[in-house]
């Protein structure tokens, strides 16, 4: 897995040549407004292929899952402190106790205030998540949870390219008006889980979740360089989205026995309501500004934002009606099936407020999983899966819809995989997967008939995935991995996105490979590498991030059991790379060499 840059303004994985801002779930729900979330409340987080997916819904080329930290009735007293590099200022709290024998409460607290080797680069975020958990007799558990965070940082853009390569220029320079190039994100959410078992084999789960999001950005940032090299053309816009999300997923969990084989069956249903509120304004500057020296390209020329003609003020409510169901059958000590299926009514409604146009979608959608699983050996597991997913024609967001592609059918993700997993010791894991990823149903403008819009098969990938993760000894650790991938289009979906043409952000080779090892009980080291191949910068292929290798470093010191020093040093050949990209125009060039000390305590 990969990420795009995001525009400088949200998360943005690449997930098996599949990029997306909306492949988000938090304890299983989703979480789908572009924004940059935080792990400071995470028990874990979870990319999942679709081989790994349950029927939950969503995933076009995987997901990612944040599992949260919950009130569980233990103690819990620790926290952390991080000082470094481009003024690193970040802290963290975990607290919790139990109330008598029933009940217990947990707080997850988060402050940074940072700023970057970029130029006039500044973040500051907070977050606080107070949970509460309660026997209520029994075979019964109720969990409250309620999040509020907010994000505020310089939204960058990188820089632009020139001759098929990023510009030659200071990694640190800003391309536009850092003080105009804003993105803030508040985000409010409530969660309550209800846990009932009525017997040992017979489970049920609900799950109801209500979440505010409030997310804004604006930007100053580069477009193209002129044939000189030493101007550059300035764009800027500004986009507001507010989102309201209802969901409610019950699970029926049951373990049944037919003979000597053995079930495992899921069965569920999830209702979920989606309004949301888009806002867009175009950046105009007086003539003239906007054209800058690429040897200066930082300025504070004034900017106004209006609505062009054809910018968003839209208002859309989506609703989501599905029902799933999935046996995880063993057949035998050797052989496991898993056979699901997942059906969505899937309607979105969207009016245009500036002139009162309706666009109306209605998807219907069967997305069915498969899987045999064969245990040769008690540590050894071979599988063959299949999966397909849909995108509804609203996109992501939510807010694609129009008269030329609300009629259109879903777009389709058919991922085949073979694979192993090999416990070589306990505390030792390898993996390999080999899978092919197929998007159909790619709306592009019918040659013949500027005003239609056709399906197309869209893109194909297919690669191989190796990862290891364990002790090598006693005092040595390792985790790594290496994925070989070739993504292509196949069929022309623009001028730009040709037939042929290689996916973009999508490396070849790529690899990583982190070591710690414990001198003694108290200190130990780590030691890590990056290598990602060339990518390119967009689907016309006509801009090239180069490939890199970066070496990153740790020491770590626990003077005492509730006491840990931790410094790291990423870059640590100070290597000049190119991160990410949105465009061939917006490019994030890799930190230099930066440190930053943690102080983590348990007290």
């Amino acid at each position: 897995m990969g990420t795009a840059q995001g525009e400088g303004n949200r998360d943005a994985p690449v997930m098996r040549g599949i990029s997306s801002t909306g492949d988000f779930f938090v304890d299983g729900i989703r979480d789908d407004i572009p924004y940059y979330r935080d792990v400071y409340n995470l028990e874990r987080a979870e990319a999942l292929g679709r081989q790994c997916r349950d029927l939950r819904g969503g995933g076009s080329g995987g997901v990612i899952n944040r599992v949260t930290r919950q009130a569980d009735g233990m103690a819990h007293r620790s926290g952390s402190l991080q000082f470094g590099s481009s003024l690193r200022r970040r802290g963290t709290l975990d607290y919790g106790a139990g109330i008598g024998d029933d009940a217990g409460y947990r707080i997850n607290a988060v402050y940074e205030n940072s700023e970057s080797f970029r130029n006039g680069f500044t973040l500051e975020r907070y977050g606080v998540n107070p949970t509460f958990g309660l026997d209520v007799g029994m075979q019964t558990r109720l969990q409250l949870s309620y999040e509020h965070f907010h994000d505020a940082r310089t939204a960058d853009r990188g820089i632009p390219s020139f001759h098929g390569r990023p510009v030659d220029t200071d990694p640190a320079a800003f391309f536009g008006n850092p003080a105009l190039s804003v993105t803030k994100a508040r985000v409010d959410a409530f969660d309550a889980t209800l846990d009932h078992a009525f017997t040992d084999k017979l489970s049920l789960r609900n799950h109801l979740r209500w979440a505010g999001y409030d997310k804004m950005y604006r930007n100053v940032f580069p477009g193209a360089v002129d044939s000189t090299g030493t101007l550059v053309t300035l764009s800027a816009y500004s986009n507001a989205t507010q989102r309201r999300n209802l969901f409610n997923q019950t699970d029926l969990v049951w373990h049944a026995s037919t003979g000597e084989i053995r079930h495992t069956v899921l069965a569920g249903a999830e209702l979920g309501r989606q309004v949301t509120d888009n806002f867009r304004m175009t950046g105009y500057f007086a003539p003239g500004a906007n054209l800058v020296p690429v040897a200066a390209p930082t300025v504070s020329v004034p900017v106004d934002f209006r609505q062009s003609a054809t910018d968003a003020d839209n208002h859309g409510i989506s609703r989501v009606v599905a029902a799933y169901l999935q046996d995880q059958i063993e057949l035998s000590s050797h052989w496991l099936a898993v056979i699901g299926l997942r059906h969505d009514d899937f309607r979105v409604r969207l009016r245009n407020k500036r002139n009162g146009d309706v666009f109306r979608s209605e998807d219907d959608m069967l997305s069915p999983r498969a899987g045999l699983i064969y245990k040769p050996l008690a540590r050894l597991s071979l599988y063959a899966t299949y999966s397909k997913a849909f995108q509804p024609r609203a996109g992501d967001q939510l807010a694609s819809l129009n008269a030329s592609n609300a009629s259109l059918e879903p777009e389709t993700f058919r991922n085949h995989e073979l694979g192993a997993k090999w416990d070589i010791r306990q505390d030792l894991q390898a993996s390999v997967a080999v899978y092919r990823l197929v998007r159909g149903n790619v709306a592009i403008t019918d040659p013949t008939d500027a005003t239609r819009m056709i399906l197309t098969d869209g893109q194909r990938t297919q690669g191989v995935e190796l990862g290891i993760a364990g002790h090598i000894t006693e005092a040595w650790q390792l985790m790594g991995g290496y994925a070989f991938q070739a993504g292509e289009i196949t069929a022309t979906q623009s001028a730009a996105a040709l037939r042929g043409n290689q996916l973009a952000q999508l490396p070849r080779h790529s690899a990583s490979l982190w070591n710690r090892y414990d001198f003694s009980p108290s200190l130990g080291g780590g030691l890590g590498i990056i290598y990602r191949d060339a990518i390119f910068a967009s689907a016309d292929n006509q801009v090239t991030l180069p490939a890199f290798t970066r070496v990153d470093a740790a020491v770590y010191w626990t003077p005492r059991r509730t006491m840990q020093f931790q410094l790291n040093v990423e870059n640590l050949g100070n290597t000049r790379y190119f991160a990410s990209a949105n465009s061939n125009n917006n490019i994030s060039p890799g930190a230099p060499r930066s440190a930053w000390l943690s102080i983590n305590y348990r007290y």
